[in-house]
């Protein structure tokens, strides 16, 4: 019985969801209500009960098909349009998208050149004179991935790559690794004034400085902070908990896996004993370097315009394509001149690199389906209506902007695309309190701490969503299975979600960030000093 009963539970779940989106609205007027939330609820259920993500994924794109067809009237052909036509081919086809996969087999392509160059393999051992411990190699990745925070999707595959090698000589799970990759991907670039985030969140506002107001937004973004206050708390103490618990069990007695892990290739050996670590770091320093300027040059740097707003008005798919191209084109020529590979293994490692990514860029392939039918049914418009609803208790609002901000970006799994929803929203509110701001220069304190939970919960939640592209990027980095990951990682952002929640919910009658940062940092120690005395009661 204990078996079946996860899915049990999962399928009452879905009879009662659908039972009251039955009630909210009849399925021939589904569109922008609660059946546009139908199909991921589809998605993810089936993908963590069932351990499979491809076919959930399909599934819960076919739901949002027929809930559209259904409801426009089209019948089959309409599906077939949503899903192939709409959906599938529209999303291949998107610049934006293809500049994504462009970078994944560029990525790919650098690190098997790295691996079979014997870069890998030497740093591997550098690594193992100079990093001594799991707790080292705990603070090693997480240091790796507070220093690269220009990009989330840059961050998960280029920590993964530098790092798994230390990880695995170690005995750290590949879950544990997934773990560190996604807590230091979005937290980290949702507080860096410098980067890719700090764009995307600037152009949401009008009618008040963008990157000042991303920068007064940062002392409250309580689930980016008390995340990195987490991931340092259990890489020193060395303290899991929930199914990562059992992964780490297994990782100390030789299994890094704990599931069978078929759908990333091995590592390719070297094919000679001249590799150095010169051979890893700098085609890492370039590759930083080149994307970095990729994506300034697409910001208009080199047209006269500044640092920051070269950041702030970047390209991101676009410069990190352009960049990754141009340190490939570089690292090929640094290879072959120090003789450590040849033109032709160069050109073989295109292939493999492009095989090592297949299963993210399927993955990513299906999830940005899935986005598209999410938009289709129009589920932003109708989450914005429900927190609208809620201007009335607005000592709650960031409470309530919090929450609602984790299930779309749940839900959706975007991120950007929820805080782009959001926002907009919470600046509606507060048009009066914002029209003196052009005068004073000031931005009220209300303000930014709405926004600042718009954020926080937007990065909850697509850290927890199985169709995150940044989750499914820290999959891949750290070549676990995916499925895993989430699995693994979602006690542990529910832990911080459950402790910025008590902060926001403060910050409405205490609006002081002193006081509400520091109780939160504080109850986010006591909470994981106790998990800590709990796990050791156990083992005792």
């Amino acid at each position: 019985m204990k078996k079946y009963l996860s899915k049990i539970i999962f399928a009452l779940i879905v009879v009662v969801f659908i039972i009251c989106c039955c009630i909210s609205a009849p399925i021939t007027n589904a569109i922008g209500t609660l059946w546009s939330l139908l199909p991921p609820v589809v998605a993810i259920g089936l993908a963590l009960i069932t351990k499979e993500v491809y076919s959930s994924l399909f599934i819960g794109i076919l739901t949002g098909g027929i809930i559209f067809a259904a409801s426009s009237g089209t019948g089959f052909e309409g599906m077939f349009n949503a899903v192939v036509k709409d959906g599938m081919i529209a999303n291949i086809a998107d610049s934006y998208n293809v500049g994504i996969l462009v970078f994944l087999v560029v990525l790919g392509t650098i690190v098997v050149m790295m691996n079979r160059a014997g870069g890998s393999r030497a740093y591997g051992e550098w690594a193992a004179e100079h990093i001594k411990s799991r707790k080292g190699a705990g603070i090693a990745t997480f240091l790796l991935g507070a220093l690269i925070f220009v990009d989330d999707y840059f961050n998960c595959l280029t920590v993964g790559s530098v790092m798994r090698p230390i990880t695995d000589k170690h005995k750290i799970s590949r879950a544990k690794l997934a773990y560190l990759i996604d807590a230091t991907a979005a937290p980290i670039c949702i507080i860096a004034p410098i980067s890719s985030w700090a764009a995307a969140v600037a152009g949401t506002v009008d009618g008040v400085n963008g990157i000042q107001l991303f920068v007064d937004t940062i002392p409250y973004n309580l689930y980016a902070l008390l995340t990195i206050i987490m991931v340092i708390f259990i890489a020193l103490s060395d303290t899991d908990f929930g199914p990562m618990k059992l992964h780490e069990t297994n990782a100390v007695n030789g299994d890094i896996f704990t599931t069978k892990n078929t759908a990333y290739p091995p590592d390719d050996k070297p094919e000679h004993s001249k590799g150095k670590v010169i051979d890893l770091i700098l085609p890492v320093l370039i590759l930083i370097f080149m994307c970095v300027l990729g994506m300034v040059y697409t910001g208009g740097l080199f047209g006269g315009a500044d640092l920051i707003t070269a950041f702030s008005e970047c390209d991101a798919s676009y410069g990190l394509a352009l960049g990754s191209l141009g340190a490939l084109i570089i690292v090929i020529i640094y290879f072959i001149a120090r003789r450590v590979l040849s033109f032709t293994s160069c050109m073989d490692s295109i292939v493999a690199g492009f095989k090592q990514m297949v299963p993210a860029i399927l993955i990513l392939c299906f999830a940005w389906t899935l986005k598209t039918m999410t938009s289709m049914l129009e589920a932003g418009p109708y989450v914005s209506g429900l927190v609208e609803s809620a201007q009335a208790v607005q000592i709650l609002l960031p409470l309530i902007l919090f929450v609602v901000a984790i299930g779309l970006s749940f839900a959706t799994g975007t991120s950007w695309g929820t805080f782009g929803i959001l926002i907009p929203i919470v600046t509606g509110v507060f048009s009066a309190d914002l029209a003196s701001t052009a005068e004073t220069g000031i931005i009220p304190e209300m303000v930014i701490i709405c926004i600042s939970a718009c954020l926080a919960g937007a990065v909850c939640g697509d850290h927890c969503s199985p169709i995150s592209d940044t989750t499914i990027m820290a999959s891949t980095g750290a070549q676990c299975d995916h499925v895993n990951h989430v699995s693994t990682q979602l006690p542990y952002a529910f832990t911080v979600a459950g402790v910025c929640a008590v902060g926001y919910l403060i910050s409405g009658f205490i609006q002081n960030v002193f006081v509400v940062l520091g109780i939160s940092a504080a109850l986010m120690l006591a909470v994981l000093f106790t998990v800590k005395a709990l796990t050791k009661k156990k083992k005792a």
